[in-house]
């Protein structure tokens, strides 16, 4: 459907649950039967006969967010199983046939169904195919627990309308309620983040508005990232389906499996800062709180023939879907993709200058730039293919690409026309060796605070100061230089310029240091470095925004970590499946459940940073969507590895080449510190999402 036709559709699902339902709290006495007939009467149940799942969602969104079991998903499934024109799709459409899906069926008894007392028939559809059923209810009896309105234990009738279904249209099936409770329950959980938020920006203890305190700010970052994600993954599923893509259904079962623990992630800590205020039943927190656990809970007990998410990825060659779905994404990928093998040397490694040499002959270095500036405007999707592929594939150029997301977009934005035409054919050339010059003894995340100083001296500056922790100083060209142009403006950010300094400027100079991960870094010295004026970028005392787009581009960057995540993942797969039980056991162990963990909320990164690339690239920045993959991405690394410890056990601690993955778990757990403090702490970075947000400093 198109995004009007979207829309139009959400207004309408809103305003017939507003009419007929009310708000979450409505939950405590709900009555289903005005509603249900209602949506038939907007036509809602008719969105099977045009496949829309895309509509679907967008009506299942609308109920999470009013704790609504309406199970209009339930209809849709039996409509497109028995055919747009049958009867029993006509009966759902005009709401004469109320559908309500039973599970956990034995014999003529099915347990845990929701909307029993208002639905006409149960469907039930056995997983590995062959009779799919709809049964009348004869009687429904109410179970007490935390489901509000009530889950009811149903006796099952006679099949009133039975058809016959392979395999793989029973999975689907299972797939579409599973990812439309899932939906239900981010969007339940959704709305409770957004009180919260507004809770925080309002509610005042200790003399101070409580958004400002350190710990809630922190918390709604975290909710933020894990209803942004949510969001992400449900999209993907979505767009998956509506494409046709055979990844649709790996597509669904991330998203369902990354909202199983995210939904209920996003309760509490929105629960934890409504506090008292959101805990009794005349606020919608504690209705939303049983929509969500209720969808969460009825999702995971939607059993596969399949399996689990671990177990297809396990038992079956699959790889995680990628996010260039348009036709040009995916003729770009194949061009990347024979680029990088003719690259390679022959026994498959790569020569650092000749990998390079081959990505700039292309024109791929800059590429998504106006023409004027050797670009060609490529596409988002190319520009994440030629990402996400170079990082995979462990390309040099990969660290090369880092000096256009870095330097040559901030220069693009900032630079005067000669620096542009200095500096921008460097940077596609590949020879744009540079280092970043932010941190010091006292200035970490705070760069506000820098006091490395820059003087006017004649027709130049001149600089003094010290910077720590600068990867890559002893190899650069230049550093990308941060300075206090002012000493006395306020606020401090004010009086900071941002200059491009060659290293090997006299007066420069470096102490190598050896970091956790093996990288060299350094202590480097500016003692009297008198740089021209053209070494400015930016404006004097105007550098703070050339910093944070620089530093937008900067954690776009560090967002590769999913792509080296993924390739881990994939050599990890690769090993577990010779031999799966030694390695994680039968079908429902604990490692097979951690690992889909991972697997789901690799997804759920790799979405952020294709959000965050596009943000970027546009000119628009990406103040939002670069930190939170900045954050998904360093805590995502920490736990993978750790993760992959658990499984392999000692092994994974070694770093021969022979081991599972070659060496490289240890090598990324190492290097997973760098991911939470570089650019800017995981604190500082949730702190700018709070804000972001609207909590106040």
């Amino acid at each position: 459907m198109e995004h009007a036709e979207l829309d139009a559709l959400r207004a309408t699902a809103r305003r017939r649950i507003e009419q007929t339902w009310g708000s979450s709290t409505a939950a405590a006495d709900a009555d289903l039967d005005e509603l249900w007939a209602g949506i038939a009467q907007d036509g809602l149940f008719e969105l099977a006969s045009l496949d829309a799942l895309d509509g679907l969602v967008v009506v299942v969104e609308e109920l999470g967010r009013a704790a609504c079991p309406l199970p209009i998903a339930d209809a849709f499934v039996a409509a497109r199983l028995f055919g747009d024109e049958s009867e029993v799709a006509q009966a759902i459409a005009d709401g004469t046939l109320r559908v309500t899906h039973a599970a956990a069926v034995e014999g003529s008894t099915a347990r845990f169904v929701e909307a029993a007392e208002s639905a006409t028939h149960a469907l039930v559809i056995p997983a590995s195919g062959r009779r799919v059923e709809l049964r009348t209810i004869t009687s429904a009896t109410a179970t007490e627990g935390i489901a509000r309105p009530a889950w009811h234990d149903i006796e099952l009738g006679d099949a009133e309308h039975t058809i016959d279904v392979d395999a793989d249209a029973a999975d689907a099936a299972l797939v579409l309620l599973r990812l439309a409770l899932s939906a239900r329950a981010a969007a339940a959980a959704a709305l409770t983040h957004e009180l919260a938020v507004e809770h925080a920006k309002t509610r005042a203890q200790f003399g101070k508005i409580i958004g400002s305190f350190g710990a809630v700010q922190q918390r709604a970052a975290a909710c933020a990232i894990d209803v942004a994600s949510s969001a992400h993954l449900v999209r993907r599923a979505v767009e998956s389906y509506t494409a046709d893509s055979g990844e649709w259904v790996l597509a669904a079962e991330l998203a369902s499996t990354f909202i199983h623990d995210g939904a209920r992630r996003i309760q509490f800590g929105a629960h934890h800062t409504l506090a008292a205020m959101g805990y009794f039943d005349e606020h919608a927190g504690p209705w939303q709180f049983r929509r969500v656990h209720a969808d969460v809970v009825r999702a995971a007990s939607i059993e596969r023939a399949a399996g689990s998410l671990a177990d297809v990825l396990v038992d079956s060659a699959v790889a995680l879907p990628g996010f260039a779905l348009d036709e040009a994404g995916e003729a770009f990928r194949a061009d990347v993709l024979g680029a990088i093998e003719e690259s390679r040397e022959s026994d498959g490694s790569f020569d650092s200058d000749r990998a390079v040499e081959a990505i700039v002959d292309r024109g791929w270095l800059g590429f998504g730039w106006p023409e004027e500036h050797g670009g060609r405007r490529a596409s988002l999707a190319e520009q994440v293919v030629l990402h996400d592929e170079l990082v995979y594939h462990r390309h040099p150029a990969s660290l090369t690409l880092g000096s256009v997301m870095l330097l040559g977009n901030s220069i693009l934005l900032h630079g005067t026309d000669e620096q542009k035409a200095k500096l921008l054919p460097i940077v596609r050339a590949g020879e744009m060796q540079f280092c970043l010059g932010y941190s010091e003894p006292e200035v970490g995340s705070d760069l506000a605070s820098v006091r490395t100083s820059a003087v006017h001296d004649g027709d130049g500056w001149r600089i003094n100061g010290q910077k720590m922790w600068t990867t890559g100083g002893d190899t650069a060209k230049y550093m990308w230089l941060a300075a206090r142009t002012d000493p006395d403006a306020q606020p401090r950010h004010a009086g900071i310029s941002v200059f491009l300094v060659p290293m090997d400027t006299p007066g420069v100079s470096i102490q190598p240091m050896t970091a956790l991960s093996g990288e060299i870094s350094t202590i480097t010295f500016l003692d009297d470095v008198r740089v021209p004026a053209d070494a400015l970028v930016g404006e004097v005392n105007g550098g703070w925004k050339v910093i944070t787009d620089a530093l937008a581009g900067e954690r776009v960057v560090m967002g590769g970590i999913a792509g080296q995540l993924l390739r881990q993942l994939d050599d990890f797969l690769e090993v577990v499946r010779t031999d799966p039980e030694r390695w994680v056991g039968a079908r429902g162990s604990a490692k097979r459940a951690k690992l889909a963990s991972i697997a789901a909320s690799l997804q759920a990164l790799r979405a952020l940073v294709a959000s965050a690339i596009g943000a970027t690239s546009s000119g628009a920045g990406a103040k939002l969507e670069a930190p939170m993959a900045g954050v998904l991405g360093g805590e995502l690394s920490e736990e993978f590895g750790e993760v992959m410890l658990d499984i392999l056990g000692p092994v994974g601690m070694l770093s021969d080449a022979a081991v599972p993955g070659g060496g490289a778990i240890e090598k990324s757990l190492r290097t997973s510190i760098m991911y939470v403090v570089g650019g800017g702490t995981n604190d500082i970075q949730r702190g700018l999402i709070a804000r972001a947000l609207g909590l106040p400093r």
